[in-house]
């Protein structure tokens, strides 16, 4: 499928890498169909590209790359409406926000967006009860606990 964005121009994406939001992003209710961009350059970063609106982006992070403490408890519902057979197909990311000042570049830890593999459907939580914030700033954390190797964050059924 060929989409337009603001940011990288046409893109050629493969049917199986559309992702469908089951639910739509907060603040986004019109937008259900997403992809992700990866750049070399960026990693561990990437974009979440709306497919609908070229001008739409986010940047996100596997969170388990600066926090390797990372977890979500999911309730069987949300499993259920992600048809999730293997919580092991479940990738995790949190949106990136990137102020005029990068010193105080923060990830949302309390929204994270699980998409499952093997289908591609994918939702944000929102994390009640949960020690996560809106606002968790990442310069604290560069370097400090990031390990290539474990960038899993870990799902737990409640």
């Amino acid at each position: 499928m060929e989409i337009t964005t603001y940011r990288f121009g046409t893109l050629d994406i493969p049917e199986d890498k559309i992702i469908s939001m089951k639910r739509p992003l907060l603040g986004f209710e019109g937008m259900s169909q997403f992809c992700l961009i990866e750049q070399e350059q960026m990693h561990p970063f990437m974009v979440l590209q709306s497919i609908e609106d070229p001008a739409l982006a986010f940047m996100v992070v596997n969170p388990a790359f600066f926090y390797p403490e990372y977890r979500i408890e999911v309730n069987p519902k949300e499993i259920a409406e992600l048809k999730i057979d293997d919580l092991k197909a479940v990738e995790t990311y949190a949106i990136v926000t990137v102020p005029d000042d990068p010193s105080q570049m923060s990830v949302n830890l309390q929204g994270p967006i699980l998409i499952n593999t093997d289908n591609n459907f994918a939702k944000q939580l929102v994390l009640v009860n949960s020690e996560y914030r809106v606002h968790h700033l990442l310069m604290e954390h560069v370097g400090a606990k990031a390990e290539i190797g474990s960038t899993r964050s870990e799902l737990v059924e409640v």
